[in-house]
Parts: structure tokens; sequence; C-alpha cells
């Protein structure tokens, strides 16, 4: 009993260790007022850092067709032929299948790997060093893209920001996204600059080259509203409660904790990817 205690216990401190969740995000400080209220209204269809004008799109499976009633019983062979390997990982263990498909943020045309996260999660600053090589030797029919959570309003913030770096990066505004990327993670988790005003965040742009009038019409635009818009209803979507948090085209999802390590995870992710490659 006591061996199983200890198991127990071990378990989820396992889990608590590789999460942020919404009751771990520390809110803003009454004195650090929030100047950009972001709204709570449905998700709109928009252009994106890896998308154009797409609707979430479901995948259905058509019936299988009824064999004539004279033709000589034989064994069934297996359509799909992810049916005949064997898996690694196990689902509800390793990793959970949503009820139904909880939609795409891009098209069709790729498997599609999100990584929901905040810039103030210290599990998601660790987990940047394996999933980033991973981004980068992916393969090529898989897309790799990131969904900032909103839990409070330093993280509504941080999402602002976000989406400000990844147009301004579009727009050859912002020189070194990757760069820049790991420079607000250094600012929040190793400097003690939680960025906590539209003016903190605007200096960090501005210590890059981004000039103040191309920021504020960024941080400003419709494309950046929307996406905030859009990255809201995902999260609804996908149901998150912590982060850093990953999912497989829209039908599974995985973290840290259920993988066992962040190296285990990006296995979990290649096996999810090949697993929807084969259908």
């Amino acid at each position: 009993m006591k061996r199983l205690i200890s198991i127990a216990a071990l378990v989820i401190l396992a889990l608590s260790v590789t999460a942020c969740s919404k009751e771990d995000a520390a809110p803003v400080e009454e004195s650090q007022a929030v100047e950009a209220e972001v709204p709570e209204a449905a998700a709109e269809t928009m252009e994106s850092s890896v998308a154009a004008t797409e609707s979430l799109e479901l995948v259905e499976e058509s019936a299988a067709e009824a064999e004539p009633e004279d033709q000589a019983i034989v064994l069934a062979q297996a359509d799909d032929p992810a049916a005949g390997r064997v898996w690694k990982f196990k689902e509800g263990e390793h990793y959970n299948r949503f009820p139904s498909t909880a939609g795409r943020w891009g098209s069709a045309d790729k498997i599609e790997v999100t990584e929901v996260f905040m810039y103030s999660c210290p599990h998601c600053y660790d987990l940047e060093s394996f999933i980033n090589p991973w981004a980068e030797n992916k393969d090529p029919n898989v897309r790799f893209l990131r969904i900032p959570a909103i839990f409070n309003q330093l993280a509504a913030l941080h999402a602002q920001l976000y989406y400000t770096e990844i147009f301004l990066g579009q727009a050859g505004k912002l020189k070194d996204p990757a760069a820049f990327r790991e420079m607000v993670f250094q600012e929040y988790h190793r400097r003690g600059n939680r960025l906590t005003s539209e003016t903190a965040i605007q200096r960090l742009f501005a210590r890059v080259g981004v000039s103040e009038e191309d920021f504020n019409r960024t941080w400003n635009s419709f494309e950046v509203d929307q996406a905030l818009r859009r990255a809201r209803q995902m999260a609804i979507n996908y149901g998150v409660k912590s982060v850093p948090m990953i999912v497989v085209n829209g039908k599974y999802t995985t973290d840290a904790g259920h993988a066992g390590s962040y190296p285990k995870l990006i296995e979990v992710i290649d096996e999810l990817t090949v697993r929807e490659g084969l259908r």
C-alpha cells in the first residue's frame, strides 16, 4: 500500500513540474495596468503565419462498402496501413484523443502540430531546446505552429506581443524572429523583466531595430486582433487548462507529463504524425 501511495505521489509530482496551469498563471498586479484589452468575441478566419483565409476543417470518415452476399467469406484485411503497425506509445497513457475533431488552424494540405504556450511559463521555456530542433528538421509534410494561451491579463498582453512578433517577421521588419523569441523568454525568466505594459514591450522591439511606427501599426492592426480572437477560440476547442500542450492534427493531445519527459514528448509527436501520414 505504501508503495502504491509513493508511486502515485511521484506521478503527481512529475505532472506538476512539466506544465503551467491556469491556477499557476500569476495575475498582473493592480499597479501594472494592461493597456490593450482583447475582446471576447467569437473567432474569425484570417491570414495567419501558417494559412490564409481558411476555415476550421473537420475530418469525416466514409462508410465501408458492403460486400456482395454471393462472395466467399474471407479474412478481413486492414484498409488502414497504420493498423498493422506496432506502436510504441498508447492512447490514454502517453496521449489522448479528442472525442471529436477539435479543428485545425491551417488547411488540410499538411499534418498540423500545434504548441499551446505562454511566454511566462518556465516549462514552455524548457521545451524550447527540444521543440525548436525538431521543428527545424521535421518532415516537410508537417506544419508546426504555436498558439498563445490567454489565461489572464498578462498572458493576453504577451499573446499580443507574440502576434506582433509574427506579423513584423512576415513583413521583414523583424530580422530574426527566432532570436527575438529567445530574447523574450530571457527577459522574463532570466532578467526579471515581466513585460507588463505596451511601453515595455515596445522598448524590447526597439532594441532589435523595429521602429516605433512599425511597432504601433502592427500592435494595433486588424491582423493581430483577429489572430488573438482565433487563438482564444482554438484554446476553447482544445480545452486548454495547462501549457505547454501539444495538439496533433486537431485529433490528439499530449504533453511532457503524459509522455514522460521532453525527449519522449518529441517521440510521441513523431509517432502521431506518422499515424496521421498513413491515413
